[in-house]
């Protein structure tokens, strides 16, 4: 979607909620709230209602209040509060619903209060800062690190080729991605809820090697993992787990010899 027609859009449904006395505010969450990052072309709409206590359903159910709510082509709940739409021009939607209390459920970094009937900015801050958790240390991730490779090779061994893939390529890299973080000076452009976000953006080398090693087999993916993290935090981790590193690496050869 074009940025004016995202400005649009988001005007178009800031002007529907305001004029419903059932709504007590909208806010535009990720890069919908243009704060640490503008939408671009490539911007779904992000965002969250707060309505009357009793209203929420009605909110979740009809979509007329939506802005072209004839061209919408597929909907369907996500969550208990929070619903994807699809529109026929190919733009989707993210929202959830809540009432006061149920706000306290949500969890946001940036975040842009397009309207309100009450001072919300309190709460807001608070669910922010309880979203910004300290990261766990630094042992729950290499272990959570070394286990998801090794059972995602020996998953991929038995036959189980999907869940191979799931465990190397997406937990294995969650994991080596949280505790990257942790030792990046600068976070800002970084997403404490999803590693993943803008991760190029502030380490594009080690991106690229990462994006590679995507493409390779499950247990080719698992040793340039292991190989990258030892590189990586060999020297800077006080507890570095060397054996445990090798009994994984023997693992993977021992299965799948180079």
């Amino acid at each position: 979607m074009k940025p004016e027609a995202y400005q649009e859009f988001t005007q178009h449904l800031q002007k529907n909620l305001e004029q419903n006395a059932h709504v007590l505010g909208l806010v535009a969450v990720g890069s919908m709230a243009n704060t640490d990052h503008q939408p671009d072309e490539w911007s779904d709409h992000d965002f969250m209602v707060i309505v009357e206590t009793g209203q929420q359903e009605r909110f979740r159910q009809s979509l007329n209040w939506l802005p072209d709510a004839e061209k919408i082509i597929f909907s369907h709940r996500e969550t208990e509060h929070g619903l994807k739409v699809l529109y026929e021009y190919g733009h989707l939607i993210e929202f959830a619903v809540f009432d006061k209390k149920e706000l306290y459920l949500a969890r946001v970094n940036s975040y842009r209060v397009l309207f309100s009937r009450w001072d919300i900015t309190q709460d807001l801050e608070k669910i922010r800062l309880a979203s910004d958790s300290a990261p766990r240390d630094d042992t729950y991730y290499v272990g959570q690190f070394l286990a998801h490779l090794q059972v995602g090779v020996g998953r991929f061994a038995r036959g189980e080729k999907l869940s191979g893939h799931i465990f190397i390529k997406h937990h294995a890299i969650d994991d080596l991605l949280s505790l990257m973080a942790k030792y990046q000076p600068d976070k800002s452009l970084l997403d404490n809820l999803d590693p993943f976000r803008r991760f190029e953006f502030v380490l594009p080398d080690i991106g690229a090697e990462l994006n590679a090693m995507l493409l390779l087999e499950p247990p080719q993916a698992a040793e340039e993992l292991l190989l990258l993290f030892e590189r990586e935090f060999q020297h800077r981790l006080s507890d570095y787990p060397r054996e445990a590193v090798k009994v994984v690496q023997h693992y993977i050869r021992s299965i799948y010899p180079a």
